[in-house]
């Protein structure tokens, strides 16, 4: 594989696993792989339209017209100094879709989840002051942690679907030091953040 063809599929990998997606994926799974399939299909509907518009619908045209606007291109938009105002539409929107979860009193599940993300976007944004931590390996690192501790919800073996996610893991967090977006030790960083936040939110509500 040519170097060109390396970097494609870096940007590739980067795409596919955003971390904006990951709130929806964990309770995309959830519906899919546990008992939670049981649940009316409105109810499944109401959730993931929900944590869509509030997780990824609005932080992501924000995003984009915030860039738009100031007519940064997407390697501008990446740089420490500007990210501040991204963070902060990205947490007011986790911050409304987790007060309208609680008005409609949604399970502890969901809520956890939502948390989780909310709180590891504010570390990086607190971080993000002096440093730039990886938010692609929070958002991987959430992925292994959410699926840790829903398996002692649930009470299922996580080592197959751990090893897999650790793997690709490995490759976004290669992908982004490929791009040259950040240092391995921000890379590793940023996946611990997202392991340990997701699996204290998910359980902490759950108890």
């Amino acid at each position: 594989m040519n170097e060109k063809n390396i970097i494609r599929t870096a940007k590739i990998l980067s795409a596919i696993f955003s971390p904006f997606y990951v709130p929806i994926w964990v309770i995309f799974g959830l519906f899919v792989f546990s008992y939670l399939r049981m649940l009316p299909i409105e109810y499944k509907i109401f959730i993931l339209s929900m944590v869509y518009i509030f997780t990824i619908f609005i932080p992501k045209t924000g995003i984009n017209l915030f860039r738009v606007i100031n007519k940064w291109t997407h390697m501008q938009l990446s740089h420490r100094e500007h990210r501040h105002l991204p963070y902060i539409l990205t947490l007011i929107s986790y911050a409304t879709c987790l007060i309208i979860m609680t008005r409609f009193n949604v399970a502890m599940f969901f809520k956890g989840i939502v948390m989780a993300a909310l709180v590891s976007q504010m570390i990086c944004a607190v971080v993000n002051a002096w440093w730039k931590i990886s938010t692609h390996m929070v958002g991987a690192g959430g992925l292994v942690g959410s699926l840790v501790a829903f398996s002692s919800i649930f009470y299922f073996n996580p080592v197959v679907p751990v090893c897999v996610l650790i793997l690709i893991s490995g490759a976004l967090g290669s992908s982004r030091i490929i791009l040259r977006q950040h240092s391995v030790a921000q890379v590793g960083v940023g996946f611990v953040v997202g392991i340990i936040c997701s699996m204290f939110f998910i359980l902490i509500n759950w108890m």
